[in-house]
């Protein structure tokens, strides 16, 4: 499980300063989730894309995110033209879908799939520890920062054990079924990923104590302000302006 494979890149984006994405950025994604009608989402979904292609980065990878991501707003689709108000276009049975329904369901899909674009492009493309070397400039408290850090870089190890023992289950012949033995077997899974997990993190915090962490973490290495920065900057906050207005 490789939770930084977008970030591994030469694209301008990959070089940008993550202090500008988090600035610039954030606003953006706030504005989508909250510009009503058609117009504006379809907009912010035709910067996204364009953020995509910018970053170099594989499109079929983007497409397996995104897949995942309308699988669950497929269930919008099915529901919400139902309960919202509205012309009716068709019943099935005492159920009315609305011409309404379809639009606002339409519309929240456009703005999903262009925040999550816009995040795989902006900030899918940046390490993690520089995501969190920013979060430092910007004055966000350390310990959120520290939570942040820990659980983006440990959640691969809580997969890599997770398959561990799912291997050892199939080496095992285990077969899950619909029976009390596959529950108690997937209880038992379960339980032992906590168990490891829980003496991961006590060896992990003896090693950091052992190096002399002592709740900072020492940088090295700072960012740099550069034109390309502020050009990004600036596109940003006027396309931010222009949805904000539509």
């Amino acid at each position: 499980m490789h939770l930084e494979e977008f970030a591994e890149g030469t694209s301008f984006l990959h070089r940008l300063d993550p202090r500008v994405k988090f600035i610039s950025v954030m606003p953006y994604i706030f504005v989508i989730a909250f510009i009503q009608g058609l117009r504006g989402p379809f907009l912010a979904l035709m910067v996204s894309l364009s953020m995509i292609g910018l970053s170099r980065i594989s499109f079929k990878k983007v497409i397996g995110r995104i897949i995942v991501v309308n699988a669950f707003i497929l269930f919008l689709w099915i529901f919400l033209p139902f309960s919202y108000p509205g012309e009716a276009v068709f019943n099935i049975g005492p159920l009315k879908a609305t011409y309404e329904g379809f639009l606002y369901t339409f519309s929240i899909t456009l703005k999903a799939n262009a925040i999550v674009l816009t995040t795989i492009a902006v900030f899918g493309t940046t390490k993690v520890f520089s995501l969190a070397h920013a979060l430092v400039h910007l004055k966000v408290p350390n310990k959120l920062i520290h939570l942040f850090f820990f659980f983006y870089r440990y959640i691969s190890v809580l997969h890599e054990e997770y398959t561990r023992l799912k291997n050892a289950m199939t080496i095992r012949c285990f077969r899950p079924k619909t029976n009390m033995h596959t529950y108690r077997t997937y209880a038992y899974l379960i339980g032992m990923l906590i168990v490891k997990s829980y003496d991961r993190s006590r060896r992990i915090y003896n090693a950091m104590v052992c190096r002399g962490f002592s709740g900072k973490f020492p940088i090295v290495s700072h960012f740099e302000f550069k034109k390309v920065d502020l050009f990004f900057g600036f596109f940003i906050i006027v396309i931010t302006f222009t949805l904000a207005i539509i």
